[in-house]
């Protein structure tokens, strides 16, 4: 089992992971960004979509969403916030090597770093390759990233959160030649201590956009955040996008 498909990480610590203050920032992001603006109608979607945090402030502004995950504990999630905010969104549980749907979308993000997530190099192609044939001609992907040079500038650190009831410790270590990275989680609550581990690719803007061009996506940019700006030594996130030509 791979550490995505332990249905035990989402249920113990979905809820800090995607957090009232992570779905306010996610509704204020859909608001203002450019990156994010799509017309009423438009088709979307949003692989790894964990509990809805971008699916529904999308479908709230007029668009078509489509949520794509593998835990069913989190698409539970997305369902009752979804049934809470009063908006329609499709929801697909689905591993994203395998999921496509040719010709469908106007937008498809991947946000919070959830693309990457295979060790093997071909499978997160395989991927892009996915979402570049479910976009229309025209359509554009949208891939957000915790980026290399940013955990470079930044730092190690642990980081130390409170949350409802207890207190989330995260330990991020960079593995195998600055290629991959390891978040270690620790949450104390409630007098019990749990323990996660997630695991990423650790992508440079160059490699992140070297990798849409190999899967076939034109005219391809990249943000140092969702404001639209450069990618710089002040950027905040690695957001490359890519169009389907």
């Amino acid at each position: 089992m791979e550490w995505f498909e332990d249905e035990t990480l989402w249920t113990g610590f979905g809820e800090v992971m995607f957090s009232a203050e992570r779905a306010a920032e996610a509704e204020a992001r859909v608001s203002m960004s450019p990156l994010l603006r799509v017309p009423a109608g438009a088709a979307v979607l949003d692989l790894g979509c964990g509990p809805g945090t971008y699916t529904i402030p999308l479908a709230r502004r007029g668009a078509a969403v489509t949520g794509v995950d593998l835990s069913a504990a989190l698409l539970d999630r997305a369902v009752t916030a979804a049934s809470a905010a009063g908006v329609g969104i499709r929801l697909v549980r689905a591993d994203m090597r395998e999921f496509v749907e040719p010709d469908r979308y106007d937008l498809a993000i991947s946000m919070y770093t959830s693309f990457g997530l295979f060790a093997d190099h071909d499978q997160n192609m395989r991927v892009l390759r996915n979402v570049l044939a479910s976009l229309k001609p025209g359509g554009r992907a949208l891939i957000d990233l915790y980026g290399k040079e940013i955990a470079a500038r930044d730092g190690l650190a642990p980081k130390i959160v409170d949350v409802d009831g207890g207190t989330l410790v995260v330990r991020g270590t960079v593995l195998a030649g600055w290629t991959r990275f390891r978040d270690d989680f620790l949450l104390v609550r409630d007098g019990q201590a749990r323990t996660a581990v997630v695991e990423h690719a650790l992508y440079s803007a160059a490699e992140l956009k070297g990798m849409l061009r190999e899967a076939g996506f034109t005219d391809v940019d990249c943000f140092g955040g969702f404001d639209g700006e450069p990618f710089d030594n002040h950027a905040r996130r690695l957001i490359v996008r890519g169009r389907r030509g």
